[in-house]
């Protein structure tokens, strides 16, 4: 399976304080050698981000949680779910870009 920028993915995500883990959803932001770098999916909609609608495939209305950027293996992703559409990609992409470049750009 090959996996681009804006793909939404299932994974099995392992919590670094503790030894268990739980399915969860994540934005594929790019993958480089093996390594999926993902930015985090949650359904509390208190959480700063960026929308995300069943109307755009999401199960439950979501937040793409641009400030929670992590690295996983190929190997735990379970399945790729849908893929964002052009216009959220965009969204996605200029947030990433202010976020990691701030003044820069």
């Amino acid at each position: 399976m090959r996996l681009e920028f804006g793909d939404v993915i299932l994974a099995e995500i392992f919590f670094t304080d503790n030894p268990e883990s739980k399915k969860r959803p994540a934005v594929v932001l790019f993958e480089e050698f093996d390594n999926i770098i993902l930015a985090g999916i949650t359904s509390n909609a208190r959480m700063n981000g960026i929308s995300l609608t069943k109307s755009e495939g999401a199960i439950k209305e979501s937040v793409i949680k641009t400030n929670y950027i992590f690295t996983v293996a190929r190997s735990i992703i379970i399945r790729k779910l849908f893929s964002l559409n052009e216009q959220k990609k965009e969204i996605l992409c200029n947030e990433m870009k202010t976020k990691i470049c701030g003044s820069f750009i």
